[in-house]
């Protein structure tokens, strides 16, 4: 498979896993890049990591030395695609109608918080990377959201099928997932971070795309809505505050775990349309599990 082509598949299952309800105007993530190479490398084997900075594309570097290698994936965003990390927090907007919040308030808070994420990402030095992997010359791409997508999607329709009753069994869940697993065993795997794990989960809604964190301003409206608990992949102090006056149960997923099951799932989508296997070397936190 060719580099443009193995973009264009993580485009085109990240669209179909978008939770978004009108998805004609889904052309592209800005967030998801081939931030340096040629489109017409043939791409078998490939190193992937939840983030790839200089240090990895050195080690990738020795390993393509050692024993080749044709492409460096990252999940985060580097580059272009850091820059674009804003634009695709409009995605929350559907998430919050969907949850009963009304568009106009989703609209106005998720403005007034993409402009604050523009304004953090702007000065920040987004090419180091991206310089590193040109000098080296070795193919370099990421793919966030659309990997993000699958780990909603996924999630989604498990609680959908299993109908969690108390917020424990929310956890218990996510526990039976192969990357969560993984996770419990570094002392990372999911927890119940606010609310009692006894008491009735509620209403859920999911966070697990759209960026970055949304508005800190938007808990009480989702309370209103009838929302009663949130499932995240992590939650700032800031916005922990928030949650916590407008009386919400947070289980904290992970994030390190929630972005391997995204990528897992997103690369095994693209070997079954491909009908190739790749040779996946996991960094940077990141380990291949593969499903059937």
């Amino acid at each position: 498979m060719k580099l443009k082509d193995f973009y264009n598949q993580v485009v085109k299952f990240g669209r179909i896993a978008d939770p978004r309800q009108n998805k004609s105007g889904i052309k592209s993530f800005p967030d998801s890049a081939i931030l340096f190479g040629d489109p017409n490398q043939e791409v078998k084997k490939i190193m992937v990591g939840i983030d790839i900075e200089v240090a990895e594309l050195l080690l990738a570097d020795r390993i393509r030395q050692k024993e080749g290698l044709d492409l460096v994936v990252a999940h985060h965003p580097e580059g272009k695609a850091y820059t674009g990390l804003h634009e695709v927090m409009r995605l929350q907007v559907d998430l919050l109608k969907q949850a009963g919040v009304a568009y106009k308030t989703a609209v106005r808070l998720l403005e007034e918080r993409m402009r604050e994420v523009e304004r953090r990402v702007l000065p920040q030095n987004h090419t180091r990377p991206v310089d590193a992997a040109r000098l080296l010359n070795i193919a370099y791409m990421n793919m966030h959201t659309p990997a993000d997508n699958h780990v909603y999607r996924f999630l989604e329709q498990l609680f959908k099928q299993r109908k969690p009753r108390l917020v424990e069994d929310v956890v218990k869940l996510l526990l039976t997932i192969p990357e969560y697993q993984q996770a419990e065993k570094f002392n990372t795997g999911p927890r119940v971070i606010l609310g009692n794990p006894k008491r009735a989960v509620g209403k859920i809604l999911l966070e697990m795309t759209g960026g970055t964190e949304g508005s800190k301003d938007v808990f009480d409206k989702l309370y209103k809505a009838g929302v009663r608990t949130l499932v995240s992949m992590h939650l700032s102090e800031e916005h922990l505050k928030k949650v916590k006056d407008a009386n919400l149960n947070v289980v904290i997923a992970g994030h390190i775990s929630s972005d391997n099951l995204g990528i897992n799932l997103l690369i095994d989508k693209i070997e079954k349309s491909a009908k190739q296997k790749f040779q996946v070397i996991g960094c940077s936190g990141f380990t291949r599990i593969k499903r059937k």
